[in-house]
This record gives C-alpha cells, sequence and structure tokens, in this order.
C-alpha cells in the first residue's frame, strides 16, 4: 500500500442540485481505480465534464467518495480525523491564480497559510524565501501581487503551495489562463519540481504538449478511465483520442498524417526534436538515393 501514494479504489461520486425539486443527482466518477506512486508525474486528461477536475478534488479531500476509497499515502479520505493530515501532503492549485492569491505583497502571499498553521516566524521567513528561489520569483517578493503577469503569479500561487512542503502537488489546468511564455514558465517550475525535489505531480490539463513532457499519461471519459500509460503509448493511439474528443500534440499529428500519405516515419514521435530528426533522417537518405 506504501508503493503508491494516491489511489481509488472503485471510486463513485455524484453532485447532488439541492435547487432542483426533487433534487437532480449527476454521476461524475463511474468506479474508478488508479494508483499513482511516490514521485511519478501523472498528466490527466479528458474534455470538459470528464470527470478529472473531480477526481483531483477526491485526492485532497475536498470531494468525498460516494461509494469506494480515496486514499492519500495510505490514509482514508473519508476519515475526519485526518483532514490537515491529508491537506499537509497534498497542495492542490487551480486554474485562475487570481482566485488563490490572498495577499497584496508576493512574500505575504506566499506566508500565508503556514502563518495560518501556527508555523514560528523565522521558520516562516526560511520556507517562504526557499520557496520563492524555487520558482524563480525571489527577487520579486516585495512586489504588489497585481502588478505580475499571470504566468508569475501562477508561480507565486505554487510558491505558496511548496512553502507548505507538500508531498504532491495536483494541479487543476493551471496554465489555462496564461500566454505561451506563462504556459512554458509553470511547466518548467512543475518539471523540476517533480525531477529536482521528487514532488509527486498530477497534472490535469487541455494542453497535450504539457501531457507529453508526463512520465504517465491517464484519460478520461464520462467519468471512467479510458486509457492509461506512457505518453508514448497513448498519443500513438491517434483515432481513439479523436473519438474521446481529444487532440495529440501537433507533431504527432503531422507523422500521423505524413505516414497516411505514404512516407515512412515512425508513430511514437511526441516532441519537435524527434520530429525534426525523422525528417531529418527521412531527408538524408532521400539525397543518398538520387
Amino acid at each position: 500500500m506504501m508503493d503508491s501514494f494516491l489511489k481509488a479504489e472503485g471510486l463513485w461520486f455524484s453532485y447532488i442540485n439541492e435547487i432542483e425539486e426533487p433534487p437532480v443527482r449527476t454521476e461524475v466518477l463511474k468506479g474508478i481505480d488508479l494508483d499513482i506512486k511516490k514521485g511519478e508525474f501523472v498528466a490527466v486528461l479528458g474534455h470538459n465534464g470528464s470527470g478529472k477536475s473531480t477526481l483531483a478534488k477526491c485526492f485532497n479531500a475536498i470531494n468525498l467518495p460516494e461509494k469506494g476509497k480515496a486514499y492519500v499515502d495510505g490514509i482514508d479520505t473519508s476519515d475526519e480525523s485526518r483532514l490537515l493530515d491529508i491537506r499537509q501532503k497534498v497542495g492542490m492549485v487551480f486554474q485562475n491564480p487570481d482566485n488563490q492569491i490572498v495577499a497584496t505583497i508576493v512574500e505575504e502571499d506566499c506566508a500565508f497559510a503556514l502563518e495560518n498553521m501556527g508555523v514560528e516566524p523565522k521558520e516562516i521567513r526560511r520556507r517562504v524565501d526557499e520557496a520563492l528561489k524555487t520558482v524563480g520569483m525571489y527577487e520579486y517578493r516585495e512586489h504588489a501581487v497585481h502588478k505580475l503577469s499571470g504566468g508569475q503569479k501562477q508561480r507565486v500561487a505554487i510558491a505558496g503551495i511548496i512553502a507548505m512542503q507538500p508531498e504532491c502537488i495536483l494541479l487543476d489546468e493551471p496554465t489555462a489562463m496564461l500566454d505561451p511564455s506563462g504556459r512554458r514558465e509553470v511547466m518548467k517550475t512543475i518539471k523540476m519540481l517533480n525531477k529536482e525535489l521528487g514532488v509527486t505531480i498530477v497534472l490535469i490539463t487541455h494542453y497535450m504538449e504539457e501531457a507529453a513532457q508526463a512520465d504517465r499519461v491517464v484519460v478520461i471519459d464520462s467519468g471512467e478511465i479510458m486509457l492509461d500509460g506512457t505518453p508514448k503509448q497513448i498519443f500513438t493511439q491517434v483515432q481513439t483520442l479523436r473519438n474521446l474528443g481529444l487532440d495529440v500534440p501537433q507533431v504527432t499529428e503531422l507523422c500521423y498524417e505524413l505516414k497516411k500519405a505514404g512516407i515512412d516515419i515512425p508513430q511514437d514521435i511526441i516532441t519537435e526534436e524527434e520530429c525534426a530528426a525523422a525528417l531529418y533522417d527521412i531527408l538524408s537518405k532521400g539525397e543518398k538515393s538520387l
């Protein structure tokens, strides 16, 4: 059990709309089984309404299972006496950084949760400085938050979570409201936290290029897990993903179309570098045969 850090066993969850008469129940998760190991970087894909955000909230005890179980490092999320332990182990970053930022100055925002947890001032100072350095925002520590770019704000939000020293961070479409450079900044931070600090990462995203950078990709549709594997295993299933209303990385799409046009190019290409190397190889061979 300890090998897995986040675990769902036959997990069902429904939202109840009490406003309607009689109340309307919408099933969102339908018997999910999922095991995420400590230190893994997992991307979760699915179109809007597939249940991916609901699942993330089950691992942070924001949502409690209707049936089945969710575990965090062996702790049953429905055990109310362990809620604080769960929240200290698993931090959550949301789509809109403005909804998470509570103070007007960067370092004050980063310290907010620690002050509420009763951490002593000297330790708060150390953790805040370290967290801001980790996300590359230390030189902005005395800046007004509202003057930052979207990517910078999201990195401050991530720093606030890092300062709490969680073992796992759930990120619910953290780059959805950012421009391309902001997205790159945040992705670089996420990968560094995973590879260098060993933080378990669950990234919910609709950007296929982001998912391609994970160790593992899980695809959810209508509250059920449809696919689970490495990015190469998942993204080579171009037609299956299209049928689920999802894209593949642009380079994978390009190779898929080139293959259909009769060009012998590998089908497990998911990065621009791999695509460039394969095309160079094909063109070099073409020149030699002329």
